[in-house]
């Protein structure tokens, strides 16, 4: 059904913080001010930090024939990342935002790419999806997400499943345990992984809502993701604190929680006492038909 990248260059440069303070992970208050925002934290390990502001930033694919891009959501600390054959032009969406279509659209035609597929990497709480309000404005656009997630698509996806544009593609790799219908989608020469919530930069997705099990979610990201070579990147559907990029290295070494055992793993999430998400009773049910109730 559908295709990827190689090696995508790191990120150049370091982000400021300050002030710490303390929220949840997936649907925490945001307070803005100068330009900088307060973000929710993403682990019981470390504390959130003040970051600056992000409206997305660029990455140029080291892979001959490939465009990639990360974009920024202040609101809700969400990435979005759209990928694009820059011989055919045809492009696919990761994880888009009601707030930042117009931004998102805006570029695609800036660039001239021809959308293909808008894929959620599960059925987000903290934000409602811009997809079906996108396939409104983009003729021939479809929409995908997890057979298991129960929410509506134009494609259901299934462990194995490619995403296709171009001479590209993204194999999907199904990583429940935030929630059933988590998906990592890994780029044809696993260089990189999007890993939604399953695996965020030294965190990971909280176990408590949403059919969420941490003994499903530790095994996932054992199974699926750290099988991965060592320098794949890891791009997250969230960061807290500024960082953009890991590695699956870097995250089997030093991720604080899932370098424990099972057993420590299962306790630390069953403990962390994180407040409701506070859109998850507008978000989920909104993401449940492609984001476009009440729209």
């Amino acid at each position: 059904m559908y295709s990827v990248i190689n090696r995508v260059r790191p990120a150049h440069r370091a982000l400021a913080f300050a002030l710490r303070f303390n929220a949840n992970t997936e649907g925490s208050s945001c307070v803005v001010t100068d330009g900088r925002r307060l973000s929710p934290g993403v682990s019981a390990d470390v504390d959130p930090l003040r970051a600056t502001s992000r409206r997305f930033c660029s990455r140029t694919a080291l892979t001959q024939g490939l465009l990639f891009r990360q974009m920024f959501e202040l609101e809700s600390s969400t990435y979005t990342y759209l990928l694009a054959d820059t011989q055919t032009k045809e492009a696919v969406i990761i994880d888009p935002v009601l707030e930042t279509i117009d931004r998102d659209l805006k570029f695609i035609q800036q660039l001239g790419l021809k959308l293909k597929v808008a894929v959620n990497t599960h059925c987000h709480a903290d934000h409602i999806t811009s997809t079906g309000l996108m396939k409104k404005r983009l003729v021939g656009l479809k929409s995908a997400i997890s057979k298991f997630s129960g929410a509506s698509a134009d494609i259901h996806l299934s462990e194995g499943d490619k995403i296709t544009f171009g001479k590209q593609y993204l194999t999907v790799r199904e990583t429940p345990g935030h929630t059933d219908g988590c998906v990592t989608l890994v780029l044809g020469d696993q260089s990189m992984a999007f890993t939604g919530d399953a695996l965020l930069i030294r965190g990971c997705g909280r176990t408590d809502f949403q059919q969420g099990c941490a003994k499903t979610l530790y095994q996932s990201v054992h199974q699926k993701i750290f099988t991965l070579p060592d320098e794949c990147l890891i791009y997250p559907a969230h960061d807290y604190l500024g960082q953009t990029v890991s590695t699956v290295g870097e995250e089997s070494k030093f991720n604080p929680r899932l370098t424990k055992s099972l057993e420590e793993f299962v306790g630390i999430m069953n403990n962390l006492n994180l407040p409701k998400p506070k859109k998850i009773d507008i978000s989920v049910p909104a993401n449940l038909v492609c984001g476009v109730q009440d729209i």
